[in-house]
């Protein structure tokens, strides 16, 4: 694959290197970005089709920005007279499709609900300000989301807003879960076989929240559409350095930041659609 200029370079190391951005917020990232290099940079086609390519590979955890630079290729193919507006284009679809999709989740969330999150979803920090505009009640359980400890800066997020927060380990989910009257959480990926890709630690989520017949709503825009079945997608590892883990010659450090958890865990699907129980297909009628 042909080397890329510097500025290019680094817009991908850039991606690479950002392990605490939400999908969201890194793709939307990316986007403005782009738009500005191609602006200042004005790269022929091979050269921005070379890029295009390898950002929509940097991160194969997080479809979300495969699936909105494989949408600049697809306009591009069709208007590449000003490529920068092409991607503002994509840039403004997904702020869209964001602000529909809570409107949706919104019809699922009563007043004065205790919410319970892992990890901080950029989709559901721009839900909690939205209630917090509209002057509805509620508060929120977050782990810390180890090792990258996300929770933490979500935690003194919703403290900037005046939201009730209940800050915890993740050994402690099955502990608070039960005092949760849903849990929500962001989406990285959706695969093919309808099983999702999120921070490691969903998983024990979701079984937690199986157990006490708490609903548990993934908030996943069509971005996240994936064509690739479970069984096939990759999950990254990051530095085991995060862990701060002792060492030795029979010891074998792993930091898995990703995992698969199966739609049969959860209540369902929340996108700018609307709201997909399971195992029902079908959009849900929204609370009263």
């Amino acid at each position: 694959m042909a080397r890329l200029d510097p500025s290019a370079q680094g817009l991908l190391d850039d991606l690479i290197a950002d392990h605490h951005s939400g999908a969201t917020d890194l793709a939307l990232k990316t986007l403005h970005d782009l738009a500005d290099y191609t602006r200042s940079r004005r790269p022929k086609g091979p050269a921005l089709a070379n890029l295009l390519t390898q950002l929509q590979g940097a991160r194969p955890s997080m479809v979300v920005i495969a699936g909105t630079l494989a949408r600049v290729q697809q306009r591009l193919a069709t208007a590449a007279e000003d490529p920068a507006a092409e991607i503002e284009a994509v840039q403004r679809e997904l702020m869209e499709a964001t602000d529909d999709l809570i409107d949706h989740a919104r019809s699922q969330i009563p007043e004065g609900a205790v919410i319970m999150t892992h990890s901080a979803s950029s989709v559901l920090v721009r839900l909690f300000q939205r209630l917090v505009t509209a002057h509805t009640g509620f508060s929120v359980i977050c782990t810390q989301s180890s090792p990258g400890h996300e929770g933490h800066r979500l935690a003194r997020l919703l403290d900037r807003l005046g939201v009730p927060v209940t800050l915890i380990t993740d050994a402690q989910m099955g502990v608070f879960v039960a005092t949760a009257d849903l849990v929500l959480t962001g989406c990285d990926s959706w695969q093919a076989d309808g099983h999702f890709v999120n921070k490691s630690g969903t998983r024990l989520l979701a079984l937690a929240a199986r157990e006490r017949s708490v609903p548990f709503w993934v908030l996943a825009d069509s971005f996240r559409d994936s064509e690739v079945s479970s069984d096939r997608v990759p999950l990254e590892e990051f530095a085991v350095g995060e862990l701060g883990a002792p060492s030795g010659q029979w010891i074998t450090v792993r930091n898995q930041y990703f995992e698969i958890i199966p739609q049969h865990l959860v209540t369902g699907r929340i996108s700018e659609q609307g709201v997909f129980p399971y195992p029902s297909s079908s959009p849900a009628a929204p609370a009263p």
